[in-house]
C-alpha cells in the first residue's frame, strides 16, 4: 500500500512538472506573439473607431456617438415603457385595460414625434455625406489602381504630378505567412514596399479605379472609404491634419490574396514632401532606360530577377512553380516558346481569366528583363534574350 502511494505521489508530481513546463511554455509563447496598438493602425482588442486624424473622420466619429446616444434613449423609452405598462397594469393587481377608439392625440404623437427625430437624424448626417463628397479645390489629385493583389498610385495632379509606382506587400511578411508562423510584429500585413506619401495640411483628392475585379480604398483614420471597379472612376478626398503613418487595407472580397492588400499613408511635412519628390524624380530619371539600347543578357537578367522579386514572386513563388490557380512559369510552353511576342503579350494585358493583372506599368526594359530572366530561369535553360525594342513593337 505504502508503495502504490508512492508511486501515486510521484506521478502526480511528474505530471504537476509537464504542466508547469507547458504553462510556462504557453505564457513565452504568448509573450513572444504579443503585439501592441499600431499607431494610424489597428488597435490591440479594440471597440471603436479609429483615432481621427482628418475632419471627416471626426465629424464620422460624432455622427457615429450621436446616434447611438439617439438609438439608446428611444431603446430606453420604448421598453422602458412598456416594461413600466407590463408591471403597473397588470392582471393580477386588477387592472382593466382601457377602451378608447381612434385617439387623435395618440394619432398626432406617433407621427409627429418620429417625424422629428427623424430630421433630427438626418440633417446632421446629410452634412458629413455631402461633406464627403465634396473633392473640389484639391491640392494633390492621385489615381489609386487596385490590382490583384496590389495598388498602382499615379500623382496627376499638384506637386509630385508624372510619379508612379506599385505597392506591394513586404516580401518578409509574406513569407511569415506562408509559413504558418506570423512575424510578432505590430504591423504585421501592413506593411508595404512603397507606401503612398502625401503632404499634412492638403486636401488629397483620390481617384480609384481597379484593372481586373473590384476593390476598395479604405483607411479608417481619414474616414475614407471608396470602392475601385474597372471600367469606371470614383473619387474620395481626406485632409490630414497630423503628421505619421496612417494603415488600410482593401474592404471588398477580391480573391484568394485579399488579406495580403495593404494600404499605408505616410504623412509628412511640406519641406519632407518636397524633397521625396525631389528624390522620387531623380529615381525615375534613373530608371528612364532608352527603350533602343541593346542589352547584354547577363545584365537584362540581373535586372529581371529585380523586377521577378518585387513584382511576379508574390503569386507564381520565387521558384517559378506557381500555386493554385496560378500557372507555373518553370517549364510553362509559353516561356518556353520562340515567339517572345507570346509572353510579352501576356505580361503587357495580362490574363483576367487566370487572375492575372496587366503589367503594362512596367517599363520596356522592366519587361523586357523579367521576360528574360524566366526564359533563362530555373529549368527554363532556353538562351534567348528579349531586348526593350521588341516590347516597344508589342505595345503599338
Amino acid at each position: 500500500m505504502t508503495m502504490m502511494n508512492a508511486r501515486v505521489h510521484s506521478a502526480s508530481r511528474g505530471w504537476a512538472q509537464r504542466a508547469a513546463v507547458a504553462a510556462t511554455a504557453i505564457l513565452a509563447t504568448g509573450s513572444a506573439l504579443a503585439v501592441n496598438d499600431l499607431k494610424g493602425g489597428p488597435g490591440v482588442n479594440q471597440l471603436n473607431l479609429h483615432e481621427p486624424v482628418t475632419r471627416i473622420a471626426s465629424d464620422q466619429m460624432w455622427l457615429h456617438n450621436f446616434m447611438l446616444v439617439v438609438c439608446l434613449v428611444i431603446f430606453v423609452a420604448v421598453f422602458g415603457v412598456m416594461f413600466y405598462s407590463i408591471f403597473k397594469h397588470r392582471k393580477s393587481k386588477g387592472a382593466v385595460s382601457a377602451n378608447f377608439h381612434e385617439s387623435v392625440a395618440v394619432e398626432i404623437a406617433w407621427t409627429v414625434v418620429p417625424f422629428l427625430i427623424v430630421i433630427g437624424m438626418a440633417l446632421p448626417a446629410t452634412k458629413v455625406v455631402v461633406a464627403m463628397k465634396d473633392t473640389t479645390n484639391a491640392d494633390l489629385t492621385i489615381k489609386a489602381t487596385g490590382y490583384q493583389w496590389k495598388w498602382g498610385y499615379d500623382y496627376l495632379k499638384g506637386e509630385g504630378e508624372g510619379i508612379g509606382f506599385l505597392a506591394t506587400l513586404d516580401t518578409e511578411q509574406r513569407e511569415s505567412s506562408n509559413s504558418g508562423h506570423p512575424a510578432p510584429v505590430d504591423n504585421y500585413l501592413l506593411k508595404v514596399d512603397n507606401p503612398l506619401v502625401v503632404p499634412v495640411d492638403k486636401k488629397v483628392r483620390i481617384i480609384t479605379t481597379a484593372n481586373d475585379v473590384i476593390h476598395a480604398w479604405m483607411v479608417p483614420a481619414f474616414g475614407v472609404k471608396q470602392d475601385a471597379i474597372p471600367g469606371f472612376v470614383r473619387d474620395t478626398w481626406f485632409r490630414a491634419e497630423k503628421v505619421g503613418d496612417y494603415y488600410g487595407q482593401c474592404a471588398e472580397l477580391c480573391g484568394k490574396e485579399h488579406a495580403y492588400m495593404p494600404i499605408h499613408v505616410k504623412v509628412v511635412s511640406a519641406q519632407d514632401y518636397t524633397a521625396w519628390v525631389d528624390g522620387k524624380k531623380k529615381e525615375a530619371a534613373a530608371k528612364a532606360d532608352d527603350p533602343s539600347k541593346v542589352w547584354e543578357q547577363a545584365a537584362l537578367i540581373a535586372r529581371g530577377e529585380k523586377v521577378y522579386a518585387a513584382n511576379c514572386a508574390v503569386c507564381h513563388r520565387p521558384d517559378g512553380k506557381g500555386a493554385g490557380p496560378v500557372k507555373p512559369l518553370d517549364a510553362s510552353a509559353v516561356v518556353l516558346s520562340d515567339n517572345h511576342l507570346d509572353q510579352i503579350q501576356v505580361v503587357l494585358n495580362g490574363r483576367l481569366d487566370k487572375g492575372m493583372p496587366s503589367w503594362k506599368q512596367l517599363s520596356d526594359t522592366e519587361i523586357a528583363a523579367v521576360v528574360t530572366y524566366t526564359k533563362n530561369n530555373w529549368s527554363n535553360k532556353t538562351g534567348q534574350t528579349v531586348q526593350p525594342a521588341e516590347v516597344v513593337a508589342a505595345r503599338k
